[in-house]
């Protein structure tokens, strides 16, 4: 029998409650989770406004994991030092956002915090393979960011390849994470494809049995 790939797991705020977040955020931390994901959204990059760190920090002595920050934003250098807490271990930019992408990636480590770069689905994987060295998580979109609740699209799945065989081949140490639309049903294909980190929102935050919806998606860990 093949060995089942597992993966962690970044339930994301959005699907939560806003009017009890802290308390959900309370639940799914101890349901087995490993990252809060903190989705943030500007309302110019993407079509949609979110919140801004006054709610992530609001959570600080709710969550037991590190948080995974993702800037939905333009121009992120004007915010980044405003998401660094003890608990932020990672703030992801877009490419598509950062006019000077070394320079915002040399922001994010010089404030003590782990960098990642993100890409929407039209874009093409080559474009950070300049930057590989100095990333620390690689966010793939698989649906276009700005909405939760969105359909799964498996094209997105070759750019987790791509990544996947890159990182084998040269030794590179980043995370592959992929957010919108994964859940139990093709959690499986993704983790296969060399995802390691998993962004789930309403197929956790939303599941009747929390512990249970978490332990499938990551593959039984």
């Amino acid at each position: 029998m093949a060995e089942v790939k597992k993966a962690m797991i970044s339930p994301s705020i959005l699907a939560a409650d806003f009017a009890k977040l802290g308390e959900d955020v309370a639940d799914v931390c101890g349901c087995g989770i490993d990252y809060l994901h903190i989705d943030v959204m500007d309302g110019m990059f993407v079509p949609n406004i979110s919140f801004g760190a006054g709610v992530m920090k609001s959570l600080n002595s709710y969550t037991t994991v590190p948080y995974d920050v993702h800037l939905m934003i333009e121009d992120p250098d004007r915010y980044i030092e405003n998401f660094v807490t003890d608990n932020t271990e990672f703030i992801t930019v877009h490419y598509e956002a950062c006019s000077d992408l070394k320079k915002t990636l040399a922001h994010i480590h010089s404030l003590g915090v782990k960098a990642g770069v993100s890409v929407k689905p039209k874009t093409a994987p080559e474009v950070l393979d300049e930057y590989l060295d100095d990333i620390d998580l690689i966010l793939v979109m698989s649906v276009e960011p700005g909405f939760g609740g969105q359909k799964f699209m498996p094209d997105s799945l070759d750019k987790i390849r791509y990544y996947s065989a890159l990182k084998d081949e040269k030794g590179y140490s980043y995370v592959i994470e992929i957010d919108g639309g994964v859940g139990e049903a093709n959690a499986d294909i993704v983790r296969e494809a060399g995802t390691e980190l998993i962004v789930a929102g309403s197929a956790v935050f939303g599941a009747k049995y929390r512990a249970a919806a978490i332990r499938a998606i990551k593959g039984g860990i």
